[in-house]
């Protein structure tokens, strides 16, 4: 009876301090939206806006600047990855 071919060695996930910082880079936005008791105040006002609207929307500027450095930081951390496999 012939034998099966092998099925390729799985490699476990490499949780590395890179990736550590691009979890938190994505996963920073869903804290501070989520935890709504931070931010539901009228007070401090910005150009006569109450603070829980122009909070919100300061997250909408942080939120996309975490996920474009999260979006550099992966691909640089493939880049490195396939140059250390082809070595």
């Amino acid at each position: 009876m012939p034998e099966a071919p092998e099925a390729p060695e799985a490699k476990a996930p490499v949780v590395t301090p890179v990736r550590v910082i691009i979890a938190l880079c994505l996963f920073a936005p869903f804290v501070a939206m989520l935890w709504v008791g931070s931010y539901a105040k009228l007070e401090p006002t910005f150009i006569g806006m109450p603070f829980f609207y122009w909070y919100q929307m300061l997250w909408v500027l942080i939120s996309t600047a975490l996920t474009m450095v999260a979006y550099k930081l992966w691909q640089r951390d493939q880049r490195a990855r396939k140059g250390g496999a082809s070595r």
